[in-house]
C-alpha cells in the first residue's frame, strides 16, 4: 500500500511539473510578442532607410529571409509553437537563417554550465565546511567576524563582485604587474587558440573560466555558510546531541553520526533548487566577462528580437528551475523519514 501511495504522490508531482512548464511556455510566448517592434519590421525599416527600397520590396525580401510568419494570427502562431516544442523543435534563428535554436543552445549552454556549475559546487563545499565549523565554534572570537562577512557577501550583487574581480586581477598592479593578463578576463579562450581536446587548450580554457567561476562562487558562498551554520546550530541544540556530548564522544563523531544527516537535509534540498538557477544566473556576469555562454546569447537575441532563440533559451531556463524544484521535493521525501506520503500530503514537514 505504501508503494502505491508513493507512486501516486510522484505522479501528482510530475503532472504538476508538466502543467507548470506548459503555463510558463505559454506566458513566455505571449510576453515576447508584447515587446515593441519585431525582427521583420526592423529589417524592413533598415532596408528602406539604408538602401532606399520600397516597402513592398523590403517586405518581400523579409518574407523570403525569415522563416517565421509574424503576420499569422497570434493564436495560430501559438498552436504551431506548442506543437513544435512538443517535438523538441524550437525552429531556426531569425537573425541567423539556417541555424537552428537547438544548435545555438547546444553550442552556448555547456560554457555556462561549466562556469556556473564550478562556482556553485565550490561554494557549496566550502560553505558547508565553514558553516559547520562555525556552529561548533560559536564561542570563538572569530565566529561573529566570519558570520558577519558571510552576511555581507550574501547581500552584495554578483555584478559588483565581478567588477571587483576584474579590477583586482586585471587592473590593479602589484610590483608593476597585474595578477592576470586582461585577455584572460574576456572570452571563453584565447583568440589564436585552436579548440581541441589537448592540454594546451584545456589550460587556456581554465584560465578564462577562473574569473567568472570565482564570481559565481563568491556570490553564493555567504548563503551556504549561513544556511549550514543555522542548520547545524539547530541540530546541536537537540537532546540527542547533548546526550552524545555527555557520553564524551568527540566533535567529529557527533557531527558524523548525530548531526550530519539532519543538518544536511535542508542544505541538500536547497542545493537541488539552486541547480535550476545555473542557466539563468549568467546574464550579467557573461556580459562583463564577454563570456560566450547562454546568458550573453540571450542578450543578443533580445536586442535583435530573435523570437525563436529567446523562446528557446527562456524555455530551457524555466524547465531547469521547474525540474530542480521537482527533484528537491523528491529528495526531501527520501531524506526525511518524518514525511508521510499518505494521500499525497506531507505530514511532519
Amino acid at each position: 500500500m505504501k508503494t502505491r501511495e508513493t507512486v501516486l504522490y510522484l505522479l501528482r508531482k510530475f503532472a504538476k511539473m508538466i502543467v507548470t512548464i506548459w503555463l510558463v511556455t505559454t506566458i513566455i510566448f505571449f510576453l515576447i510578442r508584447l515587446m515593441p517592434s519585431n525582427p521583420v519590421d526592423r529589417y524592413i525599416e533598415t532596408q528602406m532607410v539604408q538602401y532606399g527600397m520600397t516597402y513592398e520590396d523590403a517586405k518581400a525580401r523579409a518574407a523570403h529571409l525569415f522563416s517565421m510568419d509574424l503576420e499569422k494570427p497570434v493564436v495560430t502562431q501559438y498552436i504551431d509553437y506548442i506543437s513544435n516544442v512538443a517535438r523538441f523543435d524550437f525552429g531556426d534563428s531569425l537573425l541567423t537563417p539556417g541555424l537552428s535554436v537547438l544548435e545555438i543552445i547546444g553550442a552556448r549552454l555547456p560554457w555556462t554550465l561549466l562556469t556556473v556549475g564550478l562556482g556553485m559546487i565550490f561554494a557549496f563545499i566550502f560553505g558547508v565546511i565553514i558553516g559547520a565549523a562555525l556552529a561548533f565554534k560559536r564561542d570563538k572570537w572569530y565566529e561573529p567576524i566570519i558570520s558577519g562577512f558571510a552576511s555581507i557577501l550574501s547581500a552584495v550583487p554578483d555584478f559588483l563582485i565581478a567588477i571587483f574581480i576584474i579590477l583586482l586581477f586585471g587592473v590593479f598592479k602589484f610590483n608593476g604587474k597585474t595578477l592576470m593578463q586582461i585577455s584572460f578576463l574576456r572570452g571563453n579562450y584565447s583568440i589564436r587558440m585552436k579548440p581541441g581536446w589537448n592540454m594546451k587548450f584545456i589550460i587556456d580554457v581554465a584560465k578564462h573560466t577562473f574569473a567568472p567561476s570565482l564570481t559565481y562562487m563568491l556570490s553564493q558562498l555567504g548563503v551556504w555558510i549561513l544556511l549550514m551554520k543555522g542548520s547545524t546550530t539547530k541540530c546541536l541544540n537537540t537532546d540527542y546531541v547533548t546526550m552524545a556530548k555527555i557520553r564524551g564522544l568527540s566533535s567529529g563523531k557527533v557531527l558524523r553520526s548525530y548531526i550530519g544527516r539532519n543538518a544536511m537535509l535542508p542544505i541538500v534540498t536547497e542545493l537541488a533548487m539552486r541547480m535550476g538557477l545555473i542557466v539563468s544566473g549568467s546574464l550579467i556576469i557573461e556580459q562583463l566577462f564577454v563570456y560566450q555562454g547562454i546568458g550573453l546569447e540571450l542578450v543578443k537575441a533580445t536586442n535583435g528580437r530573435d523570437y525563436p532563440v529567446m523562446q528557446g533559451i527562456f524555455l530551457i531556463m524555466s524547465i531547469s528551475m521547474v525540474v530542480s524544484n521537482f527533484i528537491a521535493e523528491m529528495l526531501y521525501a527520501v531524506l526525511d523519514p518524518r514525511i508521510k506520503l499518505s494521500g499525497g500530503k506531507q505530514n511532519g514537514r
